[in-house]
């Protein structure tokens, strides 16, 4: 966690450092395409080996998406994969990959959305469409698939990734 907050804390000063400040006479360089690529890899890396550790203490056997969505289909449910427009009724846990919870139907009761109108994390969009009525599975989102640099300002913190705990209902 040190670690990873101490990269980020590092990211942040660097590409401070390199803004200009025209008004004490000082001009530095704007970071380059490159350097914000490099800090964008290595915390995309940094990522994906916390979501590998999380997977491996869980005995957990995720595979990841071309977009780095990370998922495990516990039950396949019947009938059609999910598709823009259908509508999903889930119950659900989320929490943070140290078991922090964040929310859950238990709280808030059964979630509802509707596959390309409801705001849902990309993740969660992505995830969906690859379950059908019925089925479970486990999704782990990184930041970029989540709530990102900021969080949600509610129970998800700057940064964090994810897990969803999912059961879809039947149609």
């Amino acid at each position: 966690m040190n670690i990873r907050m101490a990269a980020v804390l590092a990211a942040i000063i660097i590409i401070s450092a390199c803004n200009n400040d025209k008004e004490h006479g000082v001009f530095r360089r704007k970071p380059g395409s490159n350097e914000i690529a490099g800090v964008n890899s290595y915390l995309i890396e940094k990522d994906r080996e916390r979501i590998r550790n999380f997977a491996e203490r869980k005995n957990l056997d995720l595979k990841e998406t071309g977009s780095g969505l990370w998922y495990l289909i516990r039950k396949e449910g019947r009938g059609n994969l999910f598709k823009d427009h259908d509508l999903v009724k889930m119950v659900y846990s989320c929490y943070l990959l140290d078991g922090t919870p964040c929310y859950s139907s238990d709280k808030s009761g059964q979630k509802e959305l509707i596959l390309g109108k409801s705001e849902m994390e990309a993740g969660m969009n992505e995830g969906l469409r690859m379950l059908r009525p019925g089925g479970e599975a486990v999704f782990v989102m990184p930041p970029f698939l989540a709530y990102g640099l900021l969080g949600d300002n509610k129970a998800i913190p700057p940064r964090a990734t994810i897990v969803y705990e999912i059961k879809v209902a039947e149609k």
